[in-house]
């Protein structure tokens, strides 16, 4: 009997030890009361009732958040969240307030549920500040996780500059970015019209995991789509994958003028990481002039963060051939449009808003609405940081604005040659159909901002 009872001790003990941070969830939530919770930002109510923290939407407040008092740099939060129609919530991840940053709004990323028909829940949106970082547009399979009117299950990982979401098991969300790497976090009331009043939105389990996080963090075969914004700088993941910077952020190199054998000397210029082209009163090429890649590309996937200054106009082109219009104006290419379509006046030229920003410009309108129709025309960040995606696979491409298709066309076929017929182009014989060509920044005599600028060969 005694050996039986140190033997079943030191099992007992074993047991213990081999279960690896057993402890090292705490509960951020004390099922009783709001104890070490504070309220930001508006008024709407939060309670609690059975274990469970209600938030109950008003009319006539702005967004309201429910945010810990103390600050968390990395992480793994888990909890449980229930949702109904017609609302929205979320929850603040290193959540940010601050007097300096308008009157203290809370700010931030945050892990998003989402009961609409877009179905982005488990997305990452920068509240307050840059909009949507990651949306689940090109992880469709994620969009079915979350449940309606029913308790979800949520995991965020935020170790380093990374951010991963999980909804009820299913990855949502795999982010890259470091601006910030500390703060609260924050349950969210959204704001709402009188209709919804009375309506809530429910947490319970709620619990963070700050210490061996090695042991805990997901290990996943990076089956969902990475979204970085890394400054000029490729993650592992994307060296892994074929990316490369067409721009190191520091340097010229890589690129000339298009109409140049070298940069130009004027008319652009490096700042702070970022490519930037001058104001020059509008005229087209008469400053600085483009500048396009020394190399050429055929089929690609190409990023580009971009930020437009009031009534300002640019674009990327691609398949660009330099040898062709030596004259005045710009290089002769397909163009990602970026324009300021409020001010600028190209804005209402061309046919149908084929001008406007994201646009195969002066051939097809970027309009999301032709992808999917509960979606926004557009989603831009007006006068700050927009990305444009451009992927070519053979005659077939797609423009992106901010992570949603706007354009989807084929350069090939008598559709094609009959779009271009109606077009400005229709005097450059073959227009778009080149097997490759140059990537081109456009200078328009206004200033535009650039960065991030990768491409990956497919």
């Amino acid at each position: 009997m005694k050996n039986s009872f140190f033997s079943l001790l030191l099992l007992s003990i074993l047991m213990v030890s081999c279960t690896p941070g057993k402890s090292d969830f705490v509960d951020l939530f004390n099922g009783e009361n709001l104890d070490n919770w504070e309220i930001r930002n508006g008024e709407a109510p939060f309670t609690v009732e059975d274990g469970v923290i209600l938030g109950t939407y008003v009319s006539g407040t702005p967004n309201t958040f429910l945010c810990t008092k103390e600050t968390y740099d990395d992480f793994i939060l888990t909890f449980e969240g229930f949702l109904g129609e017609g609302t929205n919530s979320g929850v603040m991840i290193r959540g940010q307030s601050s007097p300096d940053y308008e009157d203290g709004r809370v700010h931030g990323y945050q892990m998003e549920m989402d009961p609409s028909k877009r179905k982005w829940t488990g997305g990452i949106f920068d509240e307050a500040r840059r909009g949507w970082l990651y949306n689940l547009e090109r992880n469709p399979a994620a969009k079915s996780a979350f449940k309606l009117n029913e308790w979800n299950q949520y995991r965020v990982e935020a170790i380093g500059n990374t951010i991963r979401v999980w909804v009820n098991g299913v990855q949502t969300a795999d982010l890259i970015d470091d601006v910030d790497a500390s703060g609260f976090i924050g349950l969210q009331v959204h704001s709402v019209k009188e209709e919804l009043n009375g309506k809530q939105v429910k947490f319970k389990n709620i619990q963070i995991c700050t210490t061996n996080l090695d042991e805990h963090q997901t290990q996943t075969e990076h089956s969902i789509v990475q979204y970085s914004y890394l400054k000029n700088t490729l993650t592992e993941r994307e060296k892994a994958e074929g990316w490369k910077l067409l721009w190191d952020g520091k340097t010229t190199n890589g690129w000339r003028g298009a109409k140049l054998t070298s940069f130009p000397q004027e008319g652009w210029s490096i700042m702070d990481g970022e490519l930037i082209v001058a104001d020059a009163g509008g005229a087209e090429s008469e400053n600085g002039g483009d500048i396009v890649t020394i190399q050429q590309y055929e089929n690609f996937e190409l990023e580009a963060d971009f930020k437009f200054t009031e009534g300002a106009n640019s674009g990327i082109k691609y398949f660009v051939d330099t040898e062709l219009n030596k004259g005045a104006g710009s290089s002769i290419g397909c163009e990602f449009q970026i324009l300021d379509d409020q001010l600028h006046p190209d804005a209402k030229q061309g046919k149908d808003g084929n001008r406007t920003l994201a646009s195969l410009y002066d051939l097809i309108t970027a309009d999301a609405k032709n992808f999917n129709p509960d979606e926004s025309s557009k989603r831009v960040n007006k006068y700050k940081w927009n990305r444009a995606r451009i992927v070519v696979n053979g005659a077939d491409v797609e423009h992106y604005l901010n992570g949603i298709l706007v354009v989807k066309y084929n350069r090939s076929g008598q559709q094609w040659k009959d779009q271009v017929a109606a077009s400005k182009y229709k005097d450059w014989p073959n227009f778009g159909e080149a097997k490759e060509g140059n990537i081109l920044l456009q200078d328009h005599g206004d200033q535009v901002f650039y960065k991030n600028i990768k491409l990956k060969e497919l």
